[in-house]
């Protein structure tokens, strides 16, 4: 019973947008804790209002400053935000490594910014295996927009395209120009392009390529070319993140919330598939495994067959 009452206690602050709870929520959630089913069923429906702006790009292309940058503008306009920072898992504690993220750490008093790292803890696709309920606990919240800032990414992590409702995308010169975006598949999934460090030789060379990318593609889409460290071009960013905010009002936006909850529903259930799988899994059949190998009895991919039958 003492766990209902917390539960019901927990939603209610959440829902008045207390960050205590907010953080405990989601600490609950990515644990897997006791009650953390009750909580997201009691979440459900509760906010609907929030903006989900997925940033995604190659590693060393400036999102974390990027970011930052948004959040002053959005701020400035009393929005309330929210960033949620998909990082590498630590090898010892099993959590987040910060990276860059600390440049975020000027809006640790605002009220109305929250921020949280999370450990992809091996999930693919550039996202932590709970973002999608996390973006739920937050929208819940209140929170207006919510940035979701992925791993840096490779040709197969753009698996934010399915939980945001626009992705914008960072490339900047010196990472091998054009190919940074054709190779990793970012050409698809980005709704708005940004040239970052645009300071730098080669800016222009990569705006041009980009603009002709995407002309290939047959769909408009912005390319803005922005310096985020000297906080140039950060105001025509802001307004192409403004046009698809707006698009969510319009016929259109219900086809935009359908994809975005569509890939939520798998995401999350691809999340409830590995947990599932990693229960099975203990138990000593890898470690009896390990010692056939071990012992020149068994080679290693008929290990892996076995265990994968199991």
């Amino acid at each position: 019973m003492g766990a209902v009452v917390t539960t019901a206690v927990l939603v209610e602050q959440v829902l008045e947008g207390k960050r205590e709870a907010i953080a405990k929520a989601i600490t609950l959630v990515e644990n897997r804790g006791r009650g953390f089913e009750n909580l997201l069923a009691a979440l459900e429906r509760k906010g609907g209002n929030a903006f989900v702006l997925g940033v995604t790009g190659p590693p060393g292309t400036g999102k974390s400053t990027l970011v930052d940058r948004l959040i002053e503008r959005f701020r400035k306009r009393g929005l309330k935000v929210a960033v949620v920072a998909v990082d590498p898992t630590s090898p010892i504690t099993g959590g987040a490594l910060l990276g860059d993220r600390v440049r975020m750490l000027k809006h640790a008093t605002d009220r109305g910014v929250y921020i949280r790292s999370m450990a992809s803890r091996g999930w693919r696709g550039g996202l932590a295996g709970s973002t999608s309920e996390v973006v739920q606990i937050l929208d819940a919240a209140g929170t207006e927009l919510v940035i979701i800032e992925t791993v840096g990414i490779g040709q197969s992590d753009i698996e934010i395209v399915s939980v945001a409702h626009a992705v914008l995308v960072t490339v900047t010169p010196g990472l091998g120009d054009d190919i940074q975006v054709s190779k990793a598949g970012l050409l698809e999934i980005g709704d708005i392009f940004v040239v970052n460090k645009s300071d730098l030789e080669g800016a222009d060379f990569m705006l041009t390529a980009l603009l002709s990318m995407v002309r290939e593609q047959k769909r408009q889409r912005p390319v803005i070319k922005v310096s985020a460290l000297k906080d140039e071009g950060i105001d025509k960013l802001v307004e192409a993140v403004d046009g698809f905010r707006q698009t969510l009002t319009t016929p259109r936006g219900r086809e935009i919330k359908l994809k975005s909850l569509r890939g939520m529903i798998v995401e999350m259930a691809k999340n409830e598939v590995m947990e599932g799988l990693n229960e099975k899994l203990v138990g000593n059949l890898p470690d009896r495994l390990a010692r056939e190998v071990y012992d020149g009895r068994l080679d290693l991919r008929e290990a892996a067959r076995r265990l994968s039958r199991r």
